[in-house]
């Protein structure tokens, strides 16, 4: 039986029609035929291969390591650490997409575009290698030696500090990362340049490695307080020192044994040092050979702090992932220590009277004398006796 539609029922049949017919054809561009934007010819890994085989000094630019460097750090972290290659990505150029970010604070817009793959892709690949980072991290965060019986040679082989401070193994410090948390958060982090920054303690030897690291702390947090917690706690593993032995730290940390601080109420710091003309007596002697002796864990920031510009601008990842970037960065500063014998950042910081600015370390939150406590006879029986009689040496060597 044929049926008869009226003018007006064919043409409400027609746009109810036309308009599905769009909807369905707007739903499959979207959803279903997806055109790719990725389709420079120049691919992530062509790229990687034209540096790799090009002039040493690209490399050290993108990546922040020479290319030898980055060819022995792929494999150690394939071999050793479970970084896998996928079907399309290669291990290398997963973590060149991981040195990208962390060396220029690249974000993943402009990281996709370099490398020529998507969003989720590289967000992917950028956790994958923070993880194997931060396996590696366990291994060379700490002493080749944690009995510290060999005497460093940077601390034999100068005059300044040789024999004075024979027994010195290195130094404890804090330092300030930016970090991104939410805004009820924010008055915890928030420190003196008005921005919220974690806490991070740290301790390094004199060959400019970090040989602990604990990070993660809020700013309200004293010095003192995250030092007691990082020696208090075993599953932190702090390489304590054996008796004898000492770290150097400033006045803002507890005065116990086996960590060495300065002469209250004198002259310190380096820069104080050079407005008056340098030290004069007793107590600003062995301040200031103290002070240019700790120094190291001050250029040890300062190399760090200016190799991973990440650092300096953290995008709002997850907390505790802006925890293992710090963990992770270190970790590769002191695989280029070890393994780099021509870095050039590294040679720059390497003099002990080398210029420090203030983001390299000087002036951290939690130097103020306010509020350290001594321990009493345990202090005052040891190192205040090592103190007197690293500063009667030193008065001796000058006559």
């Amino acid at each position: 039986m044929e049926i008869d539609y009226d003018e007006e029922e064919e043409e409400e049949f027609d746009r109810v029609l036309t308009s599905t017919l769009c909807l369905v054809f707007q739903y499959y561009n979207k959803y279903i035929y997806k055109r790719s934007c990725m389709t420079s010819t120049q691919t992530g890994n062509k790229w990687l291969k034209e540096i790799l085989e090009g002039n040493n000094s690209r490399c050290c630019i993108i990546f922040r390591m020479e290319k030898d460097i980055f060819k022995r750090l792929c494999y150690d972290l394939e071999t050793n650490y479970g970084l896998c290659a996928s079907r399309r990505i290669s291990a290398a150029e997963t973590l060149a997409i991981f040195l990208f970010v962390l060396g220029g604070g690249n974000s993943n817009k402009s990281t996709k575009e370099r490398f020529q793959h998507s969003g989720e892709t590289i967000s992917r690949k950028f956790e994958e290698v923070l993880q194997a980072v931060c396996k590696m991290a366990i291994d060379i965060i700490q002493p080749k030696d944690r009995d510290f019986k060999e005497v460093p040679t940077k601390l034999r082989n100068d005059d300044r500090y040789w024999p004075h401070f024979k027994n010195a193994i290195g130094a404890i410090d804090g330092t300030h990362v930016p970090v991104i948390v939410s805004t009820e958060d924010q008055i915890r982090f928030i420190g003196r340049k008005g921005i919220p920054t974690q806490n991070v303690m740290v301790a390094c030897n004199f060959d400019m490695e970090f040989i602990f690291a604990f990070a993660g702390w809020e700013v309200i947090a004293h010095d003192t307080r995250v030092f007691l917690h990082a020696i208090g706690t075993s599953e932190l593993n702090f390489p304590k020192p054996p008796p004898g032995k000492y770290y150097l730290v400033d006045a803002g940390y507890l005065e116990k044994k086996g960590y060495l601080g300065p002469y209250k109420g004198a002259t310190y710091h380096l820069p104080e040092f050079r407005r008056v003309n340098g030290p004069s007596g007793y107590y600003e002697i062995y301040n200031y050979a103290h002070s240019s002796l700790r120094s190291v864990i001050e250029r040890t920031f300062g190399v760090w702090k200016k190799r991973w510009k990440i650092l300096r601008d953290m995008p709002s990842f997850s907390y505790k992932k802006q925890i293992q970037i710090v963990i992770a960065t270190m970790a590769l500063h002191n695989y280029i220590r070890r393994y780099s014998t021509s870095d050039r950042k590294f040679k720059k910081y390497d003099q002990m009277d080398v210029e420090l600015e203030e983001e390299d370390g000087y002036g951290n939150e939690g130097e103020a004398e306010n509020g350290v406590e001594k321990v009493g006879d345990e202090f005052l029986g040891t190192m205040e006796m090592v103190r007197n009689n690293i500063a009667s040496s030193l008065i001796s060597g000058k006559n």
